[in-house]
């Protein structure tokens, strides 16, 4: 593989989080992390996948529609199987039951750690942070 299939096949990986977590497709989410991935969201860190998912699944699960736009990728090949990549995210989350009619919007910023496995790029480490939010964060479970 060249360094731009590397590129896109990472972009996708980054691409494929979002479709996940929107379609709330728990499972999915060992297509874009490491079994021992370390996670820092400053509120919460986990340092396994089971820790992630479960983590996500507090302030996603009683959330109700969320849709999460990445872009301005910034990708850094350390050799042919380490990457490093920064990208910025923007998420717009939709309130139901007692929340119904509330929004909150955040915007941020993704940096992973990558490395290639026999399934292909997987991240092995995020670092998350929220730059700007507007909105009512309480519609998110965060329990």
């Amino acid at each position: 593989m060249s360094q731009a299939d590397d590129r896109f096949a990472i972009i996708r990986v980054l691409d494929r989080y979002a479709e996940i977590l929107d379609a709330r497709d728990w499972d999915a989410l060992s297509e874009v992390f490491t079994p021992d991935v370390e996670m820092d969201f400053v509120s919460w860190r986990a340092t396994d996948l089971e820790g992630v998912r479960s983590q996500i699944r507090a302030f996603l699960d009683d959330c109700g529609p969320s849709q999460h736009l990445l872009g301005n990728y910034r990708i850094e090949f350390l050799d042919d199987d380490r990457a490093h990549s920064a990208c910025y995210v923007r998420v717009m989350h939709f309130g139901k039951g007692e929340h119904e009619g509330k929004r909150y919007e955040m915007w941020g910023e993704y940096q992973d750690e990558f490395m290639r496995t026999p399934s292909g790029w997987r991240s092995r480490k995020r670092v998350a942070r929220a730059r700007m939010h507007e909105g009512d964060a309480s519609l998110l479970g965060s329990k």
